[in-house]
């Protein structure tokens, strides 16, 4: 197995840190599990160059014991026994089974979707190891008692097919899940997004729990309605559904149709949401819980929306629309930390004069597990938000 230098940031990397970022190693290109060393030849650790949006690729071992198909196998079979709570679960059936480097092996997830897995490759590298990782991802499952009826994979990098079946049982179209009790309906093959996001698990519980019971709802960047969903489930009177996207008309109707609710009754919008935001002030719409979810970066003919830039004046337009009740700011930013994300909801509700307490912040959920020496996994940030009418 080829030697590859680190140059820059050693002591980091000695400790314990995964990621490797841009300039820190004296890079020869190769596919292959690689053995880093300093300066000196010493060993730092094992790993694998493989470019990602993350950075140039991962450590995994510190221990200088080649990896082997057995190392991946235990790796897998530890992440595996700890969420082996939610296959007793009766009411939650999908869940995130390996979070990449916070189980130890940056570059690969594996969701788990009442049986069926779905694999994301984020690089080149990785998915080049496939029929490695995925022999002992079947003995991991097997020793652990993990039912796998089928194996779906998402190739999330440069040239990539965006998904396909590869092993196994096909799942059906749309495959019915359950998290808190409620069922969500999904579908495996159809790009890289299959209908639900598993680190909004503990939100959505909060909402069946009845956090917007008796209220009324806006979802902006509602995608397939499944905060609404929840809501409705918990007690909601009635919810506001805001996407550009068209598909989302239709996702969402299906999503409160295998619950037994009537989609006719609730409002769902295809549109820009600043544009909606803009309406709904001007129609004097209010509501008790607004949810702000946008993705990281966005484009369309007209705009191009960017977390980092465009959050503040998003919040500052939904404020307008809650005189007594809650906001829920969220993002999934990789690259905004907690502290900025809570400055740039803070600068809108202070220039607005709102009076304003943040009543709880939410991470990524136990599942997702975060390496304790990259707090950066933990990219999930949720404020909830109560609001009270100004002056």
């Amino acid at each position: 197995m080829p030697e590859q230098k680190l140059i820059r940031q050693l002591t980091r990397y000695k400790k314990g840190y995964p990621l490797l970022e841009k300039d820190t190693v004296a890079e020869k290109e190769t596919k292959e599990w690689c053995r880093f060393v300093d300066e000196r030849g010493h060993f730092v650790a094992w790993g694998y160059l493989g470019k990602q949006n993350k950075g140039r690729g991962w450590l995994f071992s510190w221990n200088d014991a080649a990896p082997t198909e057995r190392f991946f196998m235990r790796l897998f079979t530890k992440a595996f026994e700890k969420r082996t709570a939610f296959q007793q679960n009766p009411l939650t059936d999908c869940f995130r089974l390996f979070n990449g480097e916070g189980d130890g092996l940056g570059g690969i997830t594996i969701d788990d979707y009442a049986g069926y897995l779905v694999i994301s490759w984020y690089n080149a590298t990785i998915f080049a190891h496939q029929g490695e990782l995925l022999r002992a991802l079947t003995q991991a499952a097997e020793k652990t008692g993990f039912a796998v009826h089928g194996i779906y994979q998402k190739e999330r990098f440069p040239g990539g097919a965006q998904a396909s079946h590869i092993a196994g049982d096909t799942a059906p179209a749309p495959l019915l899940v359950k998290e808190n009790g409620v069922s969500y309906a999904v579908y495996l093959n159809e790009g890289w997004m299959t209908g639900i996001f598993l680190d909004q698990r503990e939100v959505r519980g909060k909402l069946v729990d009845g956090l917007a019971r008796g209220g009324r709802v806006l979802n902006t960047f509602s995608y397939t309605g499944a905060f609404s969903l929840a809501a409705l489930m918990g007690g909601a009177a009635q919810t506001v559904n805001v996407d550009l996207a068209k598909r989302s008309l239709a996702k969402t109707r299906e999503q409160f149709e295998i619950n037994g609710i009537d989609a006719d009754q609730e409002e769902i919008r295809v549109m820009d949401v600043f544009a909606y935001l803009k309406y709904a002030a001007k129609k004097k719409l209010t509501f008790d819980v607004v949810i702000l979810d946008p993705p990281s970066f966005a484009r369309n003919k007209k705009k191009v929306f960017s977390v980092a830039k465009d959050y503040e004046p998003l919040v500052a337009a939904a404020q307008k629309l809650i005189k007594n009740g809650i906001l829920i700011a969220s993002t999934n930013a990789a690259n905004m930390d907690l502290k900025h994300f809570r400055r740039q909801v803070d600068a809108a509700l202070l220039a607005a004069g709102r009076e304003y307490a943040i009543t709880e912040i939410l991470r990524l959920p136990p599942n997702f597990a975060v390496d304790p020496h990259f707090p950066e996994g933990n990219y999930l940030k949720v404020l909830f938000i109560k609001l009270k009418e100004g002056n």
